[in-house]
């Protein structure tokens, strides 16, 4: 019989565990890669993560974050996002409309302190902001999900979430794109490129934060991303945690040329991850986290 890929994520039925992570919050190209990402993530039956909608929720250009994605996708996982540096300047009120504005499920708050210190105008004031994201878990009707930008999470900063009362976490460890690095093409300082030089590699890799998230939080939703390439990445992934894995960079590259090569991408990614449950002899993604790790007694 096939391996069952399906898996349950936040009240919502996946019949595979990707999610399409969250891009392209204000490139001049989102609304077309945006159209192309919902009628993959409809048609494949995974969950989907928009950009950051912080410049549509100042009245700016929303670039396909809006209604019409609910319409492509009406069955999928579909989760806002916004950044946690503006959980200072935005109410519980202003998180809603993220919400309506899409038909989200969920909502994603992402953390990206390292990101913004890199830039010349990028945000630092970063405490107290805890205490705002408990309120904002306590008051909106939809699930949050905290997620790093591709330097991880620790299990400490994990278990303070988890007090706050975050759904899930997506771990977004080091190993994919390097947010530093892109900091420091774009940057014109010469200081800011040197010490963007000098933090391209910073970040807990993808595996070991998902293995330390794990043991600190035995039943919290986890996602794992972060230089998930392949099938084989995915199961890796998922055998050491997540209950969904997450890609952008090389959906993005895809999705630029439409649709097609997007869903050849996933039919790739679904067989590397089929092959591996079938080298382990599982039938069902449960099966595949019981899989022995070498070491393992």
């Amino acid at each position: 019989a096939e391996t069952d890929l399906s898996t349950p994520f936040l009240g919502k039925h996946l019949r595979r565990p990707f999610l399409i992570s969250s891009m392209t919050g204000g490139h001049a190209l989102a609304a077309r890669i945006n159209v192309v990402l919902a009628e993959a993530a409809q048609a494949l039956g995974i969950a989907l993560g928009v950009g950051s909608q912080r410049v549509a929720l100042s009245g700016g250009v929303f670039h396909g974050t809006d209604r019409s994605l609910r319409r492509i996708a009406p069955d999928v996982a579909l989760y806002g996002n916004v950044g946690a540096a503006q959980l200072r300047e935005y109410q519980v009120t202003d998180m809603q409309r993220a919400v309506d504005m899409i038909g989200a499920d969920a909502l994603i708050i992402h953390l990206n302190p390292l990101q913004g210190a890199l830039q010349a105008r990028g945000d630092t004031r970063w405490s107290g902001l805890l205490s705002r994201l408990t309120h904002l878990c306590a008051q909106l009707p939809v699930p949050v999900i905290v997620k790093e930008v591709g330097f991880g999470i620790s299990a400490p900063v994990a278990s303070r979430l988890a007090d706050c009362g975050v759904a899930a976490i997506d771990v977004a460890g080091a190993g994919g794109t390097s947010w530093s690095a892109v900091e420091g093409r774009l940057a014109t300082d010469p200081q800011l490129v040197a010490l963007a030089e000098i933090y391209r590699d910073w970040g807990i890799p993808t595996a070991t934060s998902l293995r330390e998230v794990r043991a600190a939080l035995a039943n919290l939703p986890l996602i794992g991303s972060g230089g998930i390439r392949h099938g084989l990445d995915a199961a890796k992934a998922l055998r050491l945690g997540a209950n969904l894995v997450g890609q952008a960079g090389p959906l993005l590259r895809a999705a630029i040329d439409g649709i097609e090569p997007l869903l050849a991408h996933f039919a790739l990614l679904e067989q590397g991850l089929r092959l591996a449950c079938f080298a382990t002899g599982s039938a069902n993604l449960a099966a595949l986290r019981g899989a022995r790790l070498l070491g393992e007694g």
